[in-house]
């Protein structure tokens, strides 16, 4: 892995092809770097579900998602020309930088800029894999490199050469694809090898490269014309079943969406590989913070979604005096950043699809990849220097929320358990979802740890667990709270209080995280305010655990908020570690019987 040292971290440090000499020539700082040490492996998905306007609640309201339904969404990232600092490995100490981190409501993130062929950063492509999500880098052909594209189209062979490096870019860097932007008039006796160019792109990335997948831009027609259709249609569709997956320019309207259902018809094409383009800024329709007017028009036809500059929700914070240049970061830009970003996908998600996460053992601390500190356990890691500690780094950022928790909670950078940030909890006295989930347990038992900061005198706080016996659809809930060395069963609820910690010594290594110690489960035990709590529970069969959320029960004098660090889960084997458990240790034996829960 790097080491810091100036010439690794240069070679790693990501850049743009500017011409075809240096794309065949393979000509690129990190050539010789074997970037498969430095990128996460693309994530396996569950099947998403839409949640619709219930996706903040813990809610058993899940619509199936099927081939007559399936919508999906594009989120290209264009933002300042790109390769900012966000291009280095170790990215750089702006912490307050652009973050995305919605990545349970997407399927594709297209890292874009201006030059000719850009390769996205690893911190991008390390986040993206995590939450499952496909990564595209772009080719784009416009203004003074349009010589670019005639070169390619001069012969089949050229052709195949220049497929050969895009491919052997995706297989090196470890994306999955490209997003193909011909913004350039083409003459019409080399349109022929334009359509070659992309078919046999699709074909060889689909060959060669895992989950390879090609975006076609509504630009030009079959004549050569630079000419949007801002639709499908007769002069353009060929470009469309050529790639299988075209992104249609931001200005269309109402008719556009049925001459285009029209087409994929006609054509016998999935319209859902269609996606309708909004530009956030506002360009050709209703944007901004009104999305959600021209995301409806989209969706109401079941096409797909392309999200273009979503870092309209930082670029434009210089609009209202903010800074958001300062090498080092700030405070105000970061907060007023975060409350933007967040209230800006609140609004669109009722009509996205949503990810469960389903593998375990999940462990999340809420990082999104900066920070103003680097935390490990609840303390500082080196205090020598506060803002030489700094960090903005994609390839640091945790697992993510499922859902936008815009007036439910913040994201806290003054402290954390883990990583740089943590949530600080200002929805009370409401259950919210956190993680929409697919667990499926099927070991019989369960162990869940949290890390929190919660004075006494502030309040309770509780993570819920919603979950249903594998052969019913009946919800039961799990409190995971304080209930003074007590497990109160309900028709349909448990309220478990912390495993006790004198039997930690029975949370061997296949029950526990090294990122949540179990030590710190005692209770004289707290790092800088910080507390863990840990739970055991058995259950009788196999379960789904479909939701994990929040519920904090503030005092009517609180001075302060509950705070969430970390969360873990995991299951294992109860007929191996059931027995030597004490009966007084809190583990629950939770039998599920058509949704009551019986001791």
């Amino acid at each position: 892995m790097c080491d810091g040292s100036g010439k690794c971290c240069n070679q790693l440090e990501a850049e743009a092809i500017h011409n075809n000499e240096q794309l065949l020539g393979f000509d690129l700082r990190s050539k010789d770097i074997t970037w498969r040490e430095y990128i996460t492996p693309l994530q396996p998905r569950a099947a998403p579900v839409y949640l619709q306007r219930q996706f903040q609640l813990i809610s058993n309201y899940r619509e199936p998602i099927g081939s007559h339904n399936r919508r999906e969404v594009l989120v290209c990232h264009d933002m300042m020309g790109n390769y900012l600092e966000d291009r280095h490995y170790h990215s750089s100490k702006k912490y307050d930088d652009y973050r995305f981190y919605h990545w349970s409501g997407i399927d594709y993130f297209c890292y874009f800029s201006h030059s000719y062929i850009s390769i996205p950063p690893c911190g991008w492509i390390n986040a993206a894999h995590k939450h499952g999500v496909k990564v595209l880098g772009t080719f784009i052909t416009e203004g003074g490199n349009t010589k670019l594209l005639h070169e390619v189209l001069q012969s089949r062979e050229m052709v195949n050469n220049v497929v050969t490096a895009m491919v052997k870019l995706c297989k090196h860097f470890g994306f999955e694809g490209w997003f193909v932007n011909v913004e350039c008039k083409v003459n019409a006796d080399a349109m022929e090898n334009l359509y070659f160019f992309v078919e046999r792109l699709r074909t060889v990335i689909q060959e060669q490269v895992d989950y390879g997948v090609v975006f076609w831009y509504d630009s030009i027609i079959d004549t050569g014309e630079l000419a949007w259709q801002n639709e499908i249609n007769a002069k353009n569709v060929r470009f469309f079943k050529s790639t299988g997956t075209m992104l249609i320019n931001y200005t269309w309207n109402d008719k556009s969406l049925e001459t285009t259902l029209n087409t994929c018809a006609q054509e016998q094409m999935h319209k859902q590989h269609a996606f309708f383009g909004i530009d956030v800024f506002g360009r050709g329709q209703t944007a901004k913070f009104q999305s959600k007017q021209t995301l409806a028009r989209i969706v109401k036809h079941r096409f797909s979604t392309g999200i273009f500059a979503p870092g309209w929700t930082y670029e434009t914070l210089q609009t209202f005096g903010f800074n958001i240049k300062q090498p080092l970061g700030d405070d105000a830009v970061n907060t007023s950043f975060l409350l933007r970003n967040e209230k800006f996908w609140w609004t669109l998600w009722e009509h996205f699809a949503t990810h469960p996460y389903s593998r375990l053992p999940f462990y999340t601390d809420f990082c999104l990849g900066s920070g103003k500190q680097t935390y490990s356990c609840g303390l500082v890691k080196d205090e020598a220097d506060v803002k030489e500690n700094c960090f903005f780094n994609l390839s640091r950022q945790s697992v993510q929320p499922s859902v936008p928790l815009y007036q439910l909670a913040e994201r806290y950078y003054d402290d954390a358990f883990n990583g740089g940030s943590c949530l600080r909890i200002v929805q009370f006295d409401q259950s919210f979802r956190l993680f929409a989930t697919d667990f499926q347990l099927n070991r019989g038992g369960l162990v869940c740890a949290y890390a929190f900061k919660l004075k006494p005198e502030n309040g309770n706080l509780d993570l819920i667990i919603r979950f249903c016996a594998a052969n019913n659809a009946r919800d039961c809930y799990l409190f995971l709270g304080d209930y003074y060395d007590t497990t109160n069963l309900q028709r349909g609820r448990c309220y478990m209080s912390p495993f006790k910690p004198q039997y930690n010594v029975h949370l061997n290594n296949a029950m526990e995280t090294s990122k949540i110690p179990k030590d710190m489960a005692f209770p004289d035990f707290a790092t800088n305010g910080w507390h863990v709590r840990y739970y055991v529970a058995y259950f009788n069969g196999s379960v789904q655990i479909k939701d994990i959320g929040v519920l904090y029960r503030k005092d009517e004098n609180a001075t302060d908020s509950a705070y969430l660090g970390a969360v873990y889960l995991n299951e294992f084997e109860s007929n191996t570690y059931a027995p030597y458990i004490p009966t007084d240790s809190n583990a629950a034996h939770i039998e599920v019987y058509g949704g009551d829960l019986l001791n």
